[in-house]
């Protein structure tokens, strides 16, 4: 499928989402489409792979029969279908029963069905308890099929879905079904959701162009990210993963077989949730990734709360686009936390260095961690200062990129991209001033695309960071002791002014052309008055 396509697809079923959601609250709407999506995506990748085992055994549609071909073979086969199930386990990590398969849920709602809401239920609980070796509980859990939102009665609200999942089925007949399409399409509808929603879209989608920042940053040779991207990456964590986009497109910049297993922490439940459907939807094995719903803030995922360091988990990469200055309540026990202890806890106000340390303390010695954070960790005194002084004067803090104003859907201010590293091959810090270098849009800012053969916006960030290039007012190489000279203060115009200097001017060079002008003038006026004088008329 061509990336027009993809678009395609993606417009078509926001437009369905845009027609049929009516009354109801766009992130509420949300579950119940994106729901809708993830089971066709496992529905269509499952009969896939059950035509593909039982080759010339699978049966063929049968006219006037429109329930899935693979309820044929359930009947048909009783006895040979624990095995079956059991082999399907092993070569595609989960097992769906026929009736729960999007092509009769399709079915169901064509035709009106009074019973598709009980067995979409159904579908639901067999898909978290029985579908997954691994736990998927409550991978439904906010998607409420009883809710009045959808109707006042259960004809109502089945009625209600019999329309909602044919339009959908309609609208995506048309489309392939591989997990890249579908994958792209949902990643396309969380982006229009996040817009819709505005500054509550900060808690589940980083934009994809600036998580194509990070990712490629994290991806490149962590002592010289001028030798490019690494070959693997054992593990990447992202303490605050939204909806799970960040981590993907470290992915993308690898390939699926590039990282070891994909790690990731998320408090709000929804968006816990369509993070571990969107792993699937992009074709990450349950074996592959782990995502936990917890607080990064108290640290409550048992496997990074080991007390041993010989056996703490450390990540090659780091990705993380936490929630800017979020209000925390840091108690005497985190003081003495493993995370903290070294560099104090940080103000009440702002936890963005609390999330900042982190992840920190579970990257690897040749990992490369990158976080976005408001402006102010770059200047702010107090504990934040402290924190900062001594990330700098152990050589952690390796690059800072200011970013344009007003990138996100959740805040209009301009935010910045902090590289950190535990073994740095540079003693300087590098600076980079992209906050110029946009295209403004009516709701938000886009970083632009290139032109003329000149490196877009993204291209331009991440190949300064790659080659450590200076260039003047937007780049600079900026030494330690230059720093500590501004107090550890981080302000990126400090050290890299976007200001236009203005033009010198030799004020004894222009009064000199003004002499030779006025000179000129009454040479000019003399030749004049001599012209005047031959025909007999006074002079001027």
């Amino acid at each position: 499928m061509t990336a027009i396509e993809q678009q395609q697809l993606g417009r078509t079923l926001w437009t369905i989402a845009d027609d049929l959601r009516g009354a109801m609250n766009a992130d509420d709407f949300r579950d119940y489409m994106l729901s809708f999506l993830f089971l066709r995506y496992l529905s269509d990748n499952y009969e896939a792979a059950a035509r593909k085992e039982l080759g010339a055994d699978y049966p063929a549609p049968v006219k006037d029969d429109r329930r899935p071909p693979l309820a044929t073979w359930y009947t048909a086969n009783k006895a040979d279908v624990p095995e079956f199930e059991k082999q399907m386990r092993r070569k595609v990590h989960y097992v769906i029963e026929p009736q729960y398969l999007w092509s009769n849920i399709a079915e169901l709602a064509r035709t009106q069905n009074r019973e598709l809401l009980h067995i979409l239920q159904g579908g639901f609980k067999y898909i978290e308890n029985q579908s997954f070796e691994s736990n998927f509980q409550g991978l439904f859990s906010e998607i409420n099929l009883d809710s009045e939102k959808l109707g006042k009665n259960y004809t109502d609200r089945n009625a209600r879905l019999c329309t909602i999942i044919q339009k959908i089925a309609e609208g995506i007949a048309k489309f392939s079904t591989s997990s890249d399409v579908l994958g792209d399409a949902y990643e396309y509808l969380i982006g229009q959701f996040a817009a819709g929603s505005g500054k509550k879209a900060g808690e589940f989608y980083t934009p994809q162009q600036i998580s194509t920042i990070l990712s490629e940053i994290v991806t490149l040779d962590s002592q010289d990210p001028s030798l490019g991207k690494k070959k693997k990456i054992d593990k990447v964590l992202d303490f605050a993963c939204g909806s799970g986009s960040l981590l993907l497109n470290v992915r993308r910049q690898l390939g699926q077989h590039g990282i070891g297993k994909i790690y990731g922490q998320e408090k709000n439940i929804t968006t816990y949730n369509l993070a571990r459907m969107n792993m699937l939807l992009h074709g990450v094995k349950d074996t592959e990734f782990e995502i936990h719903h917890g607080d990064s803030l108290l640290n409550d995922w048992d496997i990074l709360n080991e007390m041993n360091p010989a056996r703490k988990m450390e990540y090659d990469a780091v990705v993380a686009n936490p929630p800017f200055s979020y209000r925390w309540e840091p108690s005497e026990a985190l003081g003495e936390d493993f995370r903290f202890k070294s560099y104090g806890l940080a103000p009440k106000s702002a936890a963005d260095f609390a999330f900042l340390l982190h992840g920190f303390h579970f990257l690897s010695k040749e990992g490369t961690m990158a976080i976005i954070l408001p402006h102010g960790v770059l200047f702010r005194g107090g504990a934040e200062e402290k924190i900062r002084t001594k990330l700098l004067k152990d050589g952690n803090i390796d690059t800072v990129i200011g970013l344009p104003p007003n990138l996100f859907f959740s805040t209009g201010i301009p935010v910045c991209i902090i590289v950190l590293k535990k073994c740095k091959k540079f003693d300087d810090v590098l600076f980079i001033n992209a906050s110029e270098y946009f295209e403004k849009g009516k709701r938000q800012n886009r970083l632009r695309e290139g032109e003329d053969g000149e490196p877009n916006d993204i291209e331009k960030i991440v190949d300064t960071y790659k080659y450590r290039s200076e260039q003047d007012r937007y780049s600079r190489r900026v030494t330690m002791d230059e720093i500590e000279k501004h107090g550890y203060n981080l302000n990126i115009s400090r050290y890299v002014s976007t200001a236009v200097s203005e033009e010198v001017i030799d004020l004894q060079q222009v009064n000199e052309q003004l002499v030779e002008i006025e000179k000129k003038i009454a040479e000019a006026a003399s030749k004049h008055n001599e012209f005047l004088k031959e025909l007999g008329l006074p002079p001027i």
